[in-house]
């Protein structure tokens, strides 16, 4: 070791200690990170399991390159709850760090101004801010021009295994091929097989001049990833009530405070509502849980004021909680890549933690559910494309009326076409670029392939009999796996399926509970051209009721067992079940007759409810809703869906004489409510008759 690198060591060394403690020591492939990027000046990716101390590297890296004069470390970091970690560690370090993300715009041009004076050592921002066009033509190009380090976390998004996840991290290759030389760029991720491995490095090589990039190649630091705290089990029960009676008598042995993880936002919200009940200090942490409740609930968890959080994928990648004693599955991911990089998250500071899977029967529907949301078919994708070379610049209300997509969809294609270079975010929408774009059927069908294999390989991972954790370890390519002596499968030391019958009665009659709430439309489309702003009020529908969500793990497995069934006559246990919906809604005005929603698939199911309700009930059964030519075809954008529903829904003659006549509110029936769309016009047709208030109901939800 030469006097320099001696000397750079026992600095970093010193800054190790600030961040980690007195007794913190760097380990070698540590310190071979630390010295590619600051001595080399290379491009370096860090393969490590989650807890070897990646953000050590980076930190480190930072404070001496600041000491050497260089600029800002930029680093792109995709989740908030990451960012607020990052921002903690940097403090520890002496680094003042700052972050540009969608929760504080009060504070960007304060931020840039620090920025652009010297004063921020560590600028975080999402990599969606890369495309935010200001930030993308005014910031970006002085930044990366002066930039001292580029850190790229959770750099599997990159791969393709990510192309429809995080698709703004593929356009990090645009921005590495722009960097000046000599300025080095580290990727880390606790979760990336050969292939993922291959892939990156392979990106992270892109230059304006290949010659030029210091040390020839990308430096890959790869590690083992075994997790030596870690106990692996899966315990398969029967239904959902077993599975949540199970929780929420094993959650009082489980040590410290942990995650119950679940497939869907109804899932945590439903379990989570079930094991307060049951006297577990519990959060549910979703998608739809508002930033301030988020930040709470990690604190809360931090804090170990709470058992549990019950969270869905959103509490993920980067989450920092050294003691966290389990990690729980209450349904299996898609891949052993996800499992691992969720299971990652305990153990990394207590010397035990227990990872318990719960698979049911549905993980495979919701497996599905999920690929059908992958990129779009040609046709749609080439009729973007077209509207906006005809049109110039459209905003994405407007491209949802020309385009056969829902919003959410819609917005992952256009930022997958940006990457690609076929259109370009601009103020006021997007703009086709004229550069020819192919549709890459190839990468597509391989993306589903690769997904397809991973949900097989989940499969094995429930039933295998071999070592769980070098079973998972080897589909992340670890070849120094080697079968761990802890998992259940390794010492034959099995949980108990055992739950007493009392538990599962309770649990099921609470997963039996009917009832959700449907909110009716309020606000119309954009890109209509007579339908604007608010629905009156003297158009709209109350809030409704429909039995369940589909994706419930109670009501959602019978009512996807009903739909998957055909079209018959509704069945004595869930008309029994919509019966008590009824009972417990507390109406303002009870209605008067019932009106059936015309259906192309299940006219029978919808049919026969709305006419027992009418009996039981004593209501006058008022009829049916029409379509004029056949149901409407399907659409999947909330503009596309109003024309097409508007110009088929029809109000039959006497139909409208008969709700005219009635005293007293009407409740619409249907067989589910997916954009509630269809019900918002239908309401408003029955009101337009003369019904003073119109309460939707449904069997199901959709979300």
């Amino acid at each position: 070791m030469s006097e320099e690198e001696e000397s750079l060591r026992e600095e970093a060394e010193a800054r190790l200690r600030t961040l980690a403690g007195e007794h913190a020591r760097l380990r070698d492939d540590q310190w071979a990170a630390i010295k590619a990027l600051v001595m080399d000046r290379r491009r370096a990716l860090v393969v490590q399991r989650t807890g070897w101390g990646k953000s050590a590297v980076y930190f480190i890296a930072t404070a001496l390159l600041r000491e050497l004069g260089e600029g800002p470390t930029v680093i792109v970091s995709p989740l908030l709850a990451l960012m607020r970690n990052q921002i903690a560690a940097a403090e520890r370090a002496g680094i003042h760090a700052e972050t540009i993300n969608s929760a504080n715009p009060e504070d960007w041009e304060k931020v840039y101004g620090q920025v652009a004076e010297g004063m921020v050592d560590v600028l975080l921002v999402s990599p969606e801010r890369l495309n935010n066009p200001d930030f993308r033509d005014q910031v970006l190009p002085e930044l990366a021009a002066s930039a001292g380090l580029l850190v790229i976390d959770e750099a599997h998004c990159i791969s393709d295994w990510g192309h429809d996840f995080r698709p703004d991290y593929r356009r990090l290759r645009t921005l590495l091929a722009e960097l000046p030389p000599g300025i080095p760029v580290l990727a880390t991720t606790a979760t990336a097989n050969a292939r993922v491995t291959r892939d990156v490095a392979e990106q992270l090589a892109v230059t304006q001049e290949w010659d030029e990039l210091p040390g020839g190649e990308v430096f890959v630091l790869r590690g083992p990833l075994e997790r030596e705290s870690l106990h692996l089990s899966v315990v398969r029960l029967g239904g959902a009530g077993q599975r949540l009676a199970w929780l929420a008598k094993t959650l009082h042995e489980l040590p410290g405070s942990g995650i119950v993880y679940t497939l869907t936002v109804a899932a945590a919200q439903e379990i989570a509502a079930y094991l307060r009940e049951q006297g577990h200090p519990v959060t549910a942490y979703t998608g739809q849980t508002e930033a301030a409740d988020r930040l709470a609930a990690e604190a809360d968890l931090l804090g170990n004021r709470v058992k549990a959080l019950v969270a869905t994928s959103a509490l993920g990648m980067g989450f920092d909680k050294p003691d966290l004693g389990f990690v729980v599955h209450v349904g299996a991911p898609a891949s052993p890549v996800a499992y691992y990089q969720q299971v990652g998250r305990a153990g990394r500071g207590v010397e035990r933690a227990e990872v318990i899977l719960l698979p049911g029967p549905e993980d495979r529907e919701i497996w599905a559910y999920f690929a059908s949301l992958a990129f779009p078919p040609e046709g749609v994708v080439k009729a973007t494309l077209e509207a906006l070379s005809q049109e110039g610049v459209l905003s994405t209300p407007a491209l949802e009326t020309r385009v056969d997509l829902s919003r959410s969809r819609l917005e992952m294609m256009l930022k997958v076409l940006d990457v690609d270079g076929a259109v370009r975010r601009v103020k006021g929408g997007w703009e086709a670029t004229g550069e020819p774009w192919s549709y890459d059927t190839e990468r597509y069908a391989r993306v589903a392939a690769e997904r397809r294999a991973e949900q097989e390989a989940m499969l094995g991972y429930i039933t295998t009999t071999e070592c769980r954790e070098r079973y998972l370890r080897r589909h992340l390519d670890d070849e120094t796996a080697a079968p761990c002596g802890r998992c259940d499968n390794c010492t034959g030391a099995r949980r108990s399926a055992e739950v007493p019958e009392e538990a599962v009665q309770v649990a099921r009659q609470r997963l039996a509970r009917p009832g959700v709430e449907i909110e009716p439309r309020r606000q119309w489309p954009t890109g209509l051209p007579d339908l604007k702003g608010r629905i009156k009020p003297e158009l709209c529908a109350e809030p409704g009721r429909a039995l369940g969500r589909l994706t419930d793990i109670g009501w959602g497995t019978r009512l996807r067992e009903l739909f998957s069934a055909g079209d018959g006559p509704v069945p004595d246990d869930v008309f029994a079940a919509v019966v008590e919906v009824l009972k417990l809604w507390e109406w303002a005005r009870r209605p008067a007759g019932v009106v059936a929603m015309p259906s192309g698939s299940r006219p029978v199911l919808v049919g026969t409810l709305a006419e027992r309700l009418a009996q039981v009930g004593r209501l006058e059964h008022l009829g049916t809703l029409g379509y004029r030519d056949g149901s409407p075809a399907a659409r999947h954008n909330s503009a596309q869906r109003v024309a097409a529903i508007r110009g088929t829904l029809a109000m039959p003659r006497e139909l409208a004489a008969r709700i005219a006549a009635l005293d007293g509110p009407v409740l619409v029936v249907d067989d589910r409510v997916d954009t509630g769309w269809t019900m918002a016009l239908a309401a408003a047709q029955i009101r337009h008759a003369g019904a003073p208030a119109v309460l939707p109901l449904a069997l199901a939800v959709t979300n």
